[in-house]
C-alpha cells in the first residue's frame, strides 16, 4: 500500500503515487475493459488520485477513467483532469480563455461521468491570454460547485509566482498545485519551480518521473531499436542519435548500473529518487499495462540512502536536465524569433 501526504494546504491527503491516464486509448492501451483493471487495480492498492487531460486520445482517456469510477468509486477518488491543448479542428476549441474554459469542463464531466472535478488544471501557458482571465473563469467554476481546486502544468516559477500575486490582489481562487516533469535527467526544476512551490505551499506532482521511458529499464546502450519506436513521433526527445539523447543513454547505463548495486530495479530508483524531494507531494505513473502498474507500484516504499542520492547527483547534478527538449514548454519568448528581434529593418553597413 501506498502512503499519503498533504495536498499543499489545502488539507486534502493524497497518494503518494498518483494513477496517470494518458495511457488509455487509441494514443496507448485501446482496450478500456484494461483500462478500468488497471485503474481498479490502482485503486485496490490504496492510490487515491487520478489524472488526466481532454487531450489525452481526443477524450478517450476521460471517458475511460468515468467508466471505471462508475458505481461507487468516484466518491472516494480525487479526480484531475486539464484543459488547454487543441481538442477537435475547429480554432477555437483550445487555449486558456473564458470561452473555451466553461465549453472544456461541460465536455470533460460529460466525458467523465462525474458532477465535479476535484483539481482543474491549465495544461499549459498561454502567455497571449492574460492569466487573470484563466484565474476569473477559474474562480467562477469553483464558486459553481463544478472543480474544488485550481493547479497548473509545466509553469515557469514566474508564472507560478504570479499565479498567486493575482489571487492575492483581485480576489480570484488561488492555484493550489503545480505539476511540472521531473526525473533523475529532468532536474530542471529544483533550481526554481519547486522552491517557489514550497515557498507558497503548493503542492507538487510531477509528471514522467521514468523520462518518457528513457528509465523503464529496456533503454541501454546498444539496444537503440526500442527507443527509436517513439522517435517518429518526437525525434528531439528520443532519437538516439542526437547528442543530448546519447548523453541520456549514457547516463541510464551508469544509474542502471546504480540500480543494481543498490538491489533496486531502475524502476523504482527513479520512483523513489522523486518521492523523496521534499517539495513533492505525489509523482505521477503512467502504465500502459497491468503488468507496467505492478513493476511500479512497490517504487512507494522505497527510500534511497544518502549515498544513493549522492551517487545521483554526480551522475546527473541537481539542476540538470540533460536535454532541454524535456522540460515538457518553451515560452514563445524563445521559440518565436519575432519576439526576440525588434521590428526595425535598419539597412546594415
Amino acid at each position: 500500500m501506498v502512503d499519503h501526504r498533504p495536498f499543499g494546504r489545502t488539507g486534502v491527503q493524497l497518494s503518494s503515487l498518483t494513477l496517470g491516464a494518458m495511457n488509455f486509448g487509441q494514443r496507448g492501451n485501446p482496450d478500456h475493459e484494461d483500462g478500468i483493471r488497471i485503474i481498479h487495480r490502482a485503486l485496490d492498492e490504496g492510490i487515491n488520485a487520478v489524472d488526466t487531460a481532454d487531450v489525452y486520445s481526443h477524450g478517450e482517456s476521460e471517458q475511460i477513467v468515468g467508466k471505471a469510477l462508475a458505481g461507487g468509486r468516484r466518491d472516494d477518488v480525487f479526480l484531475a483532469t486539464k484543459f488547454h491543448g487543441q481538442v477537435g479542428e475547429h480554432p477555437h476549441h483550445r487555449g486558456n480563455s473564458r470561452r473555451w474554459i466553461f465549453r472544456a469542463v461541460e465536455n470533460s464531466l460529460r466525458r467523465l461521468d462525474t458532477d465535479w472535478i476535484d483539481l482543474y488544471q491549465v495544461h499549459r501557458p498561454e502567455p497571449d491570454t492574460d492569466f487573470d482571465e484563466t484565474l476569473g473563469a477559474l474562480s467562477d467554476l469553483v464558486r459553481q460547485g463544478k472543480i474544488r481546486y485550481i493547479g497548473t502544468s509545466t509553469f515557469e516559477p514566474s508564472a507560478i509566482v504570479e499565479g498567486q500575486w493575482i489571487a492575492q490582489q483581485r480576489g480570484r481562487e488561488r492555484v493550489v498545485s503545480e505539476q511540472p516533469p521531473y526525473s533523475i535527467l529532468a532536474r530542471g526544476i529544483e533550481r526554481e519551480v519547486l522552491p517557489v512551490a514550497q515557498r507558497h505551499g503548493l503542492a507538487v506532482i510531477p509528471w514522467s518521473p521514468l523520462a518518457g521511458g528513457w528509465l523503464s529499464g529496456r533503454h541501454r546502450p546498444g539496444l537503440d531499436a526500442v527507443i527509436s519506436r517513439r522517435a517518429d513521433r518526437f525525434p528531439a526527445r528520443f532519437d538516439p542519435a542526437l547528442p543530448a539523447n546519447a548523453t541520456k543513454l549514457a547516463a541510464v547505463a551508469e544509474l542502471t548500473a546504480l540500480a543494481d548495486e543498490a538491489g533496486l530495479s531502475l524502476i523504482h530508483l527513479a520512483i523513489a529518487f522523486v518521492l523523496q524531494h521534499p517539495a513533492v507531494t505525489s509523482a505521477i505513473i503512467g502504465p500502459r499495462t497491468l503488468a507496467h502498474l505492478e513493476s511500479q507500484l512497490g517504487a512507494a516504499k522505497v527510500t534511497l540512502s544518502p549515498e544513493v542520492l549522492d551517487r545521483i547527483d554526480a551522475i546527473v547534478p541537481p539542476g540538470t536536465t540533460l536535454n532541454p527538449a524535456d522540460a515538457g514548454y518553451q515560452p514563445p519568448s524563445l521559440t518565436d524569433p519575432a519576439r526576440r528581434r525588434s521590428g526595425s529593418t535598419k539597412e546594415l553597413r
